[in-house]
């Protein structure tokens, strides 16, 4: 399990209800309940130390985003766009991100818990210290990433991509999937249990014969 796990942020006792999406803003100690940011676009936003809970941003595009210390619980983030963003201590808790685009992000001491990430894409990100559990993460796209201390427990990972991201140390055993991607290069070193490797093996053109 991660190391380090991002505590919730401690809010002052007199902290707001809402927040705007301004480019270039700063938003620190805010708690942020039920209200929907879809379909704006915002570049430069800076977030610190909040939480937001049922916050909606359908198709909503942050450019060059910062986030750190933060909670995000109940959210619907389907097709947000955060590409190239920085992300520092922040929990996804219960969280809808079909189809959500983290690409290129840099994400630091992060976890995604019991979170909808169909079809999410996770290519060519910097991954350090980083949690998936309990996630539905059927069709992502881990191309090309980079990373240190990911840990994947109890995910469904079926038809995800990993090609040219470097494997060895990576433990899939306790994730569900009936085909995935990977580069034949890259496997050596990968952990996974009997049923898994099975899966592998066909998924790479070999013909597994029962005697």
């Amino acid at each position: 399990m991660i190391k380090n796990y991002p505590a919730s942020p401690i809010l002052p006792k007199n902290f707001t209800d809402d927040f705007y999406l301004e480019d270039e803003a700063v938003v620190e100690d805010v708690h942020g309940i039920e209200f929907d940011y879809s379909y704006l676009t915002c570049e430069n936003l800076v977030l610190r130390r909040s939480i937001l809970e049922k916050i909606t941003m359908q198709r909503t595009k942050l450019i060059r985003f910062e986030a750190s210390n933060v909670v995000f619980k109940n959210c619907d983030f389907s097709n947000l766009e955060w590409i190239g963003g920085s992300f520092h201590q922040i929990v996804f808790e219960n969280c809808k991100l079909t189809g959500c685009n983290f690409a290129e992000s840099y994400l630091r001491d992060c976890q995604f818990k019991d979170c909808l990430i169909n079809f999410g894409s996770f290519s060519a990100t910097n991954l350090k210290n980083v949690a998936f559990e309990n996630c539905q993460m059927t069709d992502s796209e881990f191309f090309e990433v980079t990373w240190k201390h990911l840990f994947l427990t109890n995910n469904e990972l079926d038809n995800s991509n990993w090609m040219r991201t470097k494997l060895a140390g990576l433990d899939f055993t306790g994730n569900q999937f009936g085909k995935i991607a990977f580069s034949m290069e890259q496997l050596k070193g990968l952990k996974v249990d009997s049923y898994q490797a099975l899966i592998i093996a066909a998924g790479l053109g070999l013909q597994i014969v029962e005697g």
